[in-house]
């Protein structure tokens, strides 16, 4: 599923942000991504994109589940391919209840002003302590110039 969106904000002015949003299902877990461009901390002369995205991880199985790391792969259109993985999600290992969901922010920086990101969870089944993955959508990372 994919939804696209335009926010406005600030009181003083408008600034337009552009953000998409896709989900996926796997394992029994909705995971759900919302992307923005972050243009007042961006610097495009200096090739400096900094984008923000917010996920959800849905837990819809009988069980509760621990998030207990996460692998990314983060492209930019000049075929640069970052590898990142750790423990937990923003320093935490989320417990996540059935029919519960846990929400997190984070960033990252490109040097060009598209590229996108995919990668997965390693989750915990607190019924019976088996590790499992599951996917995280690619998703892209696109500032607004970039849409025609």
């Amino acid at each position: 599923m994919v939804i696209e969106k335009w926010i406005h904000t600030n009181k003083k002015s408008i600034i337009l942000v552009y953000c998409k949003m896709v989900s996926k299902i796997s394992e029994g877990v909705i995971i759900s991504v919302e992307t923005f461009y972050q243009s007042s901390e961006s610097d495009p002369m200096n090739q400096q994109f900094l984008f923000s995205y917010r996920i959800t991880i849905e837990n819809k199985n009988p069980f509760s589940i621990q998030l207990l790391r996460r692998h990314w792969f983060i492209y930019d259109s000049n075929g640069f391919v970052k590898e990142v993985e750790g423990e937990g999600v923003v320093g935490i290992q989320p417990l996540i209840h059935t029919n519960e969901s846990f929400q997190y922010v984070s960033a990252c920086c490109l040097q060009t002003e598209l590229g996108k990101m995919e990668g997965t969870y390693l989750l915990q089944n607190q019924n019976n302590k088996k590790n499992f993955s599951v996917l995280i959508p690619s998703f892209i990372l696109q500032a607004p110039s970039k849409l025609n």
